[in-house]
């Protein structure tokens, strides 16, 4: 029996900017598979989860998360704009990050 995956892969690329600032309230998220602005569209309004491990585990919980939701499409490469409750901290940088298939517009 295999399992169904309830998400898409995403890697944080950082924070949106221009030459001189960066607005940290404001992540990059590259989701595998997307490639055109097109196909960001299915996305918008999607949750976003940043799962991490602690380092001292309280009442049983080693992982945390840290949600968030798509919020436009940054650019035409299939790139999204994701807003998180609490910003992402500069070491996730690189990190995966889920992408829910949830709520659904259809």
């Amino acid at each position: 029996k295999t399992s169904t995956r309830l998400y898409a892969k995403g890697t944080v690329l950082g924070y949106r900017r221009s030459q001189a600032n960066q607005y940290p309230d404001c992540s990059l998220v590259k989701i595998e598979g997307v490639n055109e602005r097109q196909e960001v569209n299915y996305y918008l309004g999607k949750r976003v989860a940043y799962i991490y491990r602690v380092t001292r585990p309280r009442q049983g919980r080693k992982f945390k998360v840290n949600w968030g939701r798509i919020v436009k499409a940054h650019g035409n490469s299939g790139v999204v704009r994701a807003k998180f409750a609490k910003n992402l901290p500069p070491k996730t940088m690189g990190a995966c990050v889920r992408v829910m298939m949830y709520p659904s517009k259809i």
